[in-house]
This record gives C-alpha cells, sequence and structure tokens, in this order.
C-alpha cells in the first residue's frame, strides 16, 4: 500500500513538471517580456531607491533611472553603429578575400564530393529566390515583436518598481502566520541574486570590452573595438555567446587575408580573456549567490533554448539562482538545492583575494 502510494506521489510529481514546461512553453510570448521587466526593475530598484531617499518622488525617480539605462544603451548602440561605419570601407576587400575562400571551398568539395561548380552556384542561388522574400518579411516582423517587447519590458520594470510592496505585502499575505519571517527572506534573497548577478555580468562586460580592444588591437584586427564589444555583449549567454562572438572574429581575420599569425593573435587574445575571466572577473564581480554547477548550468541552458529560444538561455541562469534560493529555504527541496549548486571552493583564488581587498561579500 505505502509503495503505491510512493508510486502514485511519483506521477503527480511528473505531471506537475510536465504541466509546467508546457505552461512555460505555450506562454511564452507573455512570459518573456514580463520576466525580462522583473529582472530588470531588481537592476534599477536599488538606484530607484536612493533617489526616494532624497526626498524625489517614486515615479519620478523611476524613470531617471530607466532614462538612464536608456541613455547607456544609446550610447553603445552609437559605439556600435560608429564602428559598423568605419567597417563598411573595408567591406570590398573583405569581399575579394570571402570570395577567394568560398572559391577554394568549391574546389575541394568539386575534388571531394564531385559536385561541380556550376551545380553548386545553382543550388545557391535556387535556395537565394526561394528565401529572399521569407527572410524580407521575417526581418520586418521580427524588428516590430522587437519594439513591442522592449516597450512591455520598460513598462513592466516601471509597474513592478512603482508596486513592488502591493506585491510584497499580497505575497505575504498568502502564507502562515508563523512563515512570514523565512518568506521575507526568500524574497529579499532572490532579489538580491538577480541584482548582484545582473550588475555584475554588466560589469564583467565592460572589462571584456577592454581586454578584448586591447589584444584585437594588439593583434592587427580592423574594427578591434567593435568585434570587443560584439564579444563581451554576446556573453550574457553563457558558453554559446563567447564562441559565437570569437568564431566571427576568427572570420574577419581569415577574411583579411595577412596569415596565420593574426589569426592565432585572435585566439591568444580570447584564450587570454577567458582565462582573465573565469579564475578572477567571475568570482570577483559574480561572486557565489548565482554558484551552479555545470551539469546544471548547461542543462538549464539547453532548456531554455528549447522552450524559449535566445530570451530562454540569457534569463536561464538567473531564474535558475532565484529557484535555488528558493529550494534552499525549503526543507524538503533542499536536497535539490544541493544538487544543483556548486562547490564554494571554486571561488578560492585571486578572485575571491580581490573581493575581500575590495570589500565585496
Amino acid at each position: 500500500m505505502a509503495q503505491n502510494i510512493s508510486i502514485s506521489k511519483s506521477v503527480q510529481t511528473l505531471l506537475l513538471l510536465f504541466l509546467i514546461i508546457g505552461g512555460l512553453y505555450f506562454a511564452r510570448e507573455f512570459l518573456i517580456p514580463l520576466t525580462f521587466g522583473g529582472l530588470l526593475a531588481t537592476l534599477i530598484l536599488p538606484f530607484s531607491r536612493r533617489l526616494e531617499r532624497k526626498g524625489i518622488h517614486k515615479g519620478i525617480a523611476i524613470v531617471m533611472c530607466l532614462l538612464g539605462l536608456l541613455l547607456i544603451a544609446g550610447g553603445i548602440l552609437a559605439l556600435i553603429v560608429w564602428q559598423v561605419s568605419d567597417l563598411a570601407t573595408d567591406v570590398s576587400e573583405m569581399q575579394q578575400q570571402i570570395s577567394g575562400l568560398i572559391g577554394k571551398i568549391r574546389d575541394f568539395l568539386s575534388t571531394a564530393i564531385g559536385i561541380s561548380g556550376e551545380k553548386q552556384k545553382e543550388i545557391i542561388e535556387q535556395q537565394q529566390q526561394s528565401s529572399g522574400v521569407v527572410q524580407m518579411a521575417s526581418m520586418v516582423t521580427g524588428t516590430m515583436g522587437v519594439l513591442v517587447d522592449f516597450v512591455l519590458v520598460t513598462v513592466y520594470a516601471f509597474l513592478f518598481i512603482y508596486f513592488r510592496h502591493r506585491l510584497k505585502k499580497f505575497i505575504l499575505m498568502l502564507v502562515p502566520a508563523e512563515e512570514i519571517d523565512r518568506t521575507e527572506k526568500v524574497i529579499s534573497q532572490s532579489a538580491k541574486v538577480a541584482y548582484q548577478y545582473l550588475s555584475g555580468l554588466s560589469m564583467m562586460i565592460v572589462m571584456l570590452w577592454i581586454f578584448y580592444s586591447i589584444g584585437f588591437s594588439i593583434a592587427g584586427l580592423k574594427s578591434a573595438v567593435f568585434f570587443a564589444i560584439l564579444c563581451g555583449i554576446l556573453e550574457i549567454v553563457p558558453f554559446v555567446g563567447n564562441l559565437t562572438g570569437t568564431g566571427i572574429a576568427v572570420l574577419m581575420a581569415v577574411s583579411q587575408g595577412e596569415g596565420s599569425g593574426l589569426i592565432f593573435g585572435v585566439l591568444g587574445t580570447y584564450l587570454f580573456v577567458q582565462f582573465i575571466q573565469s579564475y578572477i572577473l567571475e568570482p570577483l564581480v559574480v561572486g557565489a549567490e548565482v554558484n551552479i554547477n555545470p551539469l546544471f548550468t548547461i542543462v538549464v541552458l539547453v532548456l531554455g533554448e528549447s522552450l524559449w529560444g535566445i530570451a530562454g538561455m540569457i534569463l536561464a541562469i538567473p531564474l535558475l539562482g532565484i529557484t535555488k534560493i528558493l529550494f534552499d529555504n525549503i526543507e524538503s527541496l533542499k536536497p535539490y538545492a544541493y544538487l544543483i549548486g556548486g562547490d564554494s571552493k571554486q571561488r578560492k583564488g585571486w578572485g575571491e583575494r580581490m573581493r575581500k581587498l575590495l570589500g565585496r561579500k
């Protein structure tokens, strides 16, 4: 009898898990902007509180913080556009290099597989003709979707901060009186882990821009600042982002046609920056609050991409960190928090020493 009850609970747990995953997938268009808005609210909340303590009205303080964030994002976008305009001057030379590389690949395919150059050209032209209109329509639709989501995220962030006390009180009203203190602790820790992850990630991206810019410039890569910014921004997608950015930089190095020295210079910069990032920057600016072991980091990234695409990969780590905080404070779920978490000893080393010197806990 007890065994049947245990099996029944296991089945119910699995069904609940599949229902949650299904709900996350089918409600993604609603949940993605809402989640981004919530995380953005945790990022600017400390700054809004400082302004409010100085006597500024809450709504005005929130608007000022959002405008400041938008100005920073606009400055970064302007810098990217400026670098792209410089890159455009070398487009013709890049096209010649890439055309020569494509010609070599075609010759290889013709020799190794037996597909003639004319046949390869015919296949490429057919694909371009069939997908040109579809690509244009997808681009327009995607741009409109991004603009709508951007407005929604901004509005959600404003409302989350403006009504934060009401939302917190609502959550506390749902729990028994004896659990209020623990619930307040969970809310505080969840907001802290989201803020520390996002602020730390922002600091780390800026540092990566500096290191990549120096390294790519020394290596001789054209538009080094642009590719440094690209590699840094793509860091918001763990594992995949830095490899993608570096791959694009290597492709640029190949297209310059300056030999293997430039390629090795770009790869050497990538390896050096990854070493600095892993052993100094991440322990220094991110800390142990989002301490997830590599297995579950990869699992949650794959699951996030399957459910919400690129947005899911960006949101996966902070959401898993918040989930771990919840599990840590629920007795029956502590084993799962231990399973998800990483080894705290990984923080030791130069990164931990620098944290102590700078007074970061």
